[in-house]
């Protein structure tokens, strides 16, 4: 397959040994490249690495897009302010994704709901089905770096998302707590087994810095990322801490506001996929 592959073989002039069997696009959409955020345990900051990942390529000029594939605990609209926005769709079943300021796609449960507070009561099958349609239903424009944002765990969603999206690479989200090593070892081995690339690791609230004389404190802990690491041969992408400005921008929906250096390196080995 070309590097430069649109991920859309209906529309394609390259003449590939093979075409790829996996979910087609929408005609008329491009994606070049998928990225998977993932962690085998919620509340590591899965959202938050994507949101952030998205702004920073949207601010160096790339069009992105953000798949919220946590069906049940979608958190992106929120976070980009956008909770009570609803996706338009027209008769051919063409689905419309929602912009935020910037020009980044967002495509979530929560723009299909009729309350941005309903429970999304499903079970496993037809919620990775509705992830598949975010694919193949919605009409994307021209994207460069799409993120999908996964639930937590090994299940369904992330088995979907591995067998039926063209994932370019993941990023696995961690934190420092010693109990998190287990169920983060568990995304990477199941990475491995269905021969998904694995781009690196970022550990989420590694720190908090002293406002007065600037010491790292290591609240939960001395980090374990680094062993992490170095078991399966990973890079460490980032170490992110815990501050006040990225948890009010988060909340006031403003994640877009944000200018942090913190995922440079993460950004820097994304951006060399396209090359």
């Amino acid at each position: 397959m070309a590097d430069s592959c649109t991920h859309n073989c209906s529309t394609c002039s390259s003449n590939c040994k093979s075409k790829d069997l996996r979910a087609q696009l929408k005609e008329g959409s491009c994606v070049k490249k998928v990225i998977g955020v993932v962690s085998g345990k919620g509340g590591v900051g899965k959202s938050l690495v994507t949101s952030l990942l998205a702004s920073a390529f949207s601010k160096a000029g790339k069009r992105t897009a953000v798949l919220d594939a946590d069906i049940t605990g979608p958190s992106i609209p929120t976070s980009f302010g956008l909770g009570s926005e609803k996706a338009l769709g027209d008769k051919s079943g063409t689905i419309y994704p929602v912009e935020t300021k910037s020009g980044i796609q967002l495509m979530s449960m929560n723009f299909l709901l009729e309350n941005e507070n309903d429970p999304v009561i499903w079970r496993g099958p037809v919620i990775a089905g509705a992830v598949k349609q975010f694919w193949t239903d919605v009409n994307w424009k021209d994207v460069d770096f799409m993120f999908v944002d996964m639930p937590p765990g090994t299940g369904d969603v992330p088995l979907t998302v591995f067998q039926s999206l063209p994932v370019d690479g993941i990023i696995v989200v961690s934190s420092p707590q010693q109990l998190v090593r287990v169920i983060v070892e568990k995304a990477v081995k199941m990475a491995e087994m269905m021969n998904i690339p694995i781009l690196g690791l970022v550990e989420n609230m590694s720190y908090v810095k002293c406002p007065d004389c600037g010491k790292a404190i290591t609240v939960f802990g001395k980090s374990n990322i680094e062993k992490i690491a170095e078991a399966f041969k990973l890079p460490v992408l980032a170490k992110i801490p815990m501050e006040e400005a990225t948890s009010a921008a988060v909340d006031a929906g403003d994640v877009e506001s944000l200018n942090v250096d913190y995922l440079d390196k993460a950004s820097e080995t994304i951006e060399k996929l396209l090359k």
